[in-house]
């Protein structure tokens, strides 16, 4: 299929390579200037992965759940907070926010795009193939 946008909102092909893409550039440029800021790389390791725990309330129901984790993995917030962050002249959350920042591209350039509440598979980057387990049968209830 040639189209942009399947019916249910998924993007495919070249659309969907170049979002991908776009997610690997954001947790580049997250990357550069978190080693520019010369701050603590077992920090990073250790904070890279926290913003999954919003995929928890998919234990509850898939509407819960994908509201959470698009939240958390929208760049809306880790940008806007890094925008006033930088303006108030108070960069001690920077780095925090740049590792989030490179966990939504990280987690976009993989596939992992913002959820649609059907189910936790469900993505605008389309459907993934093997999500979890557990997720994914707490998502079907």
């Amino acid at each position: 299929m040639n189209t942009l946008t399947l019916r249910d909102g998924t993007d495919t092909g070249a659309v969907r390579a170049w979002l991908r893409a776009e997610g690997l550039s954001v947790a580049a440029l997250s990357v550069l200037l978190y080693w520019h800021l010369g701050s603590s790389w077992w920090v990073f390791v250790g904070l890279l992965l926290t913003p999954d725990l919003a995929m928890l309330p998919y234990l509850l129901n898939p509407r819960i759940g994908s509201v959470s984790y698009n939240v958390v993995h929208s760049y809306l917030l880790p940008l806007g907070l890094a925008t006033v962050t930088i303006t108030a002249h108070r960069l001690g959350m920077l780095p925090i926010l740049l590792i989030w920042t490179a966990h939504i591209g990280l987690d976009r350039f993989l596939g992992y795009g913002l959820k649609y509440s059907t189910a936790f598979r469900d993505t605008h980057l389309g459907a993934l193939r093997n999500p979890p387990e557990r997720l994914a049968a707490g998502a079907r209830q």
